[in-house]
């Protein structure tokens, strides 16, 4: 049953991924890869609450693999992130590629220990 809902977790987050990049894309006129920094922070975020959830309020095991792996894992990007940046250096533009991976990085950890503490904190 847990690989069932990891499956629909999983679908549900890879939707999610795709219309946040939609809106995001509606809304901003960029080569800087936006929706991909937004989704990951996000989900940094939304992690780091299931963890600290997780950590001091019980929540179950299933619960953890299913939401984090399932719907966090398909909704964030590596991969994305990954192409975006060797793009950006493939087309010259390394000061995009360095704010995108600087800002990944620092957003991201930033997020999820901020997410850390509001689900030690709920």
């Amino acid at each position: 049953m847990t690989a069932v809902l990891l499956m629909v977790a999983g679908s549900i987050g890879a939707l999610l991924r795709y219309e946040v990049e939609l809106a995001v894309r509606r809304h901003t006129v960029s080569d800087f890869p936006r929706g991909t920094l937004i989704i990951n922070v996000s989900g940094s975020f939304a992690l780091g609450v299931l963890v600290g959830l997780a950590a001091h309020h019980g929540i179950p095991t299933t619960v953890v693999v299913i939401a984090g792996t399932g719907l966090l894992g398909a909704y964030t990007t590596f991969s994305t992130f990954s192409f975006d940046t060797v793009s950006q250096a493939g087309r010259g533009q390394w000061r995009a590629a360095a704010v995108n991976v600087g800002g990944s990085l620092v957003l991201g950890l930033g997020a999820a220990a901020f997410g850390l503490v509001i689900g030690q904190a709920l």
